[in-house]
């Protein structure tokens, strides 16, 4: 086999930070005719075409990506020596995983677990709404997008969700706002109540299930972002009806307490994959490391039992 031609990585690799053929040209001082025979010659002695064009710009397939992440590693190579030799190597694997703004953090760093602090991995977190995740998804800027909920199908949008865990939904407050409150109705009863923004999954199945006990509950705050509403309800602004696993440091230390749970509602955890030719083996880690596709419940103390 040929040893690889390494101008050609050079000038794919130009090409593929620009996105655009006459930009990367006139960077690298040659000329875009010479520099479109390079690249064509880097794809076929690799075999995969690395480029797709929409529009007027150049975007990377698969392979390109993958060819990238590479071309990427190889050109920091002297410096990646130098650190190595230091002992200061970085890692070179990278998973890139979106997450959903209202997704639990708690449980974003519990499937990250397996590859976090791996010498040979770098892990990339982008956080934003579920349509923008899945168009990185869609476009390989992603690898696995986290969410609260799976994707609307869509034929013409071939994803896979996968359900990684269930985690029931609770009444949770400081303490003396649960205090001597030992039914569920009363303790919804009991303060003002911190909600998922309208939007969420989670809120239709709220409020039909305090319509169903007779409970006319005053809002105190709502958001869409499982982080704010966490900071809320340990500042004592009302009760929080939100997953234990979210306030998990705060019922270890007592400065919250759960109370009961709200019967057939939950929160669930899905992983968005796309399907792939070359799938990015530091996820198949995670993915492995979750267990069977149908999940499992997760704690609060952040361990997943099986059902």
């Amino acid at each position: 086999m040929a040893a690889l031609n390494y101008h050609h990585l050079l000038y794919f690799r130009a090409v593929a930070h620009e996105g655009n053929l006459t930009r990367a040209a006139e960077r690298l001082g040659v000329a875009a005719s010479a520099l479109s025979a390079q690249v064509r010659e880097l794809e076929a002695r690799l075999g995969h075409a690395l480029f797709e064009r929409r529009g007027r710009r150049l975007h990377l397939t698969e392979a390109g990506r993958i060819a990238l992440d590479h071309a990427d590693a190889v050109f920091s190579a002297g410096e990646e020596l130098v650190a190595t030799l230091r002992g200061a190597g970085r890692a070179r694997q990278v998973l890139r995983v979106g997450a959903q703004a209202t997704l639990s953090r708690n449980f974003l760093l519990s499937f990250l677990r397996p590859v976090l602090g791996r010498a040979d991995s770098e892990v990339v977190i982008r956080s934003g709404g579920l349509d923008s995740l899945l168009r990185a998804l869609e476009s390989l800027d992603l690898d696995v997008v986290l969410a609260a909920e799976p994707p609307a199908a869509d034929a013409a949008r071939p994803l896979t969700s996968r359900l990684l865990a269930e985690q029931p939904v609770s009444v949770v407050a400081t303490p003396p706002l649960l205090a001597g409150r030992t039914t569920l109705a009363q303790q919804l009863a009991a303060a003002p109540l911190v909600l998922p923004a309208p939007e969420s999954g989670l809120r239709g199945a709220i409020e039909a299930l305090c319509e169903r006990l007779g409970v006319a509950p005053t809002i105190a705050a709502e958001a869409d972002d499982m982080a704010m509403l966490r900071l809320l309800v340990r500042e004592g602004v009302g009760v929080g009806l939100l997953p234990p696993v979210v306030v998990r440091d705060e019922l270890v230390s007592g400065a919250l307490v759960e109370g009961l749970r709200l019967p057939g509602i939950a929160q669930q955890f899905h992983a968005i994959t796309t399907p792939r030719r070359f799938p990015n083996p530091m996820l198949l880690d995670v993915l492995a490391a979750a267990g069977p596709a149908q999940g499992g419940l997760l704690t609060a103390t952040g361990r997943t039992t099986r059902r």
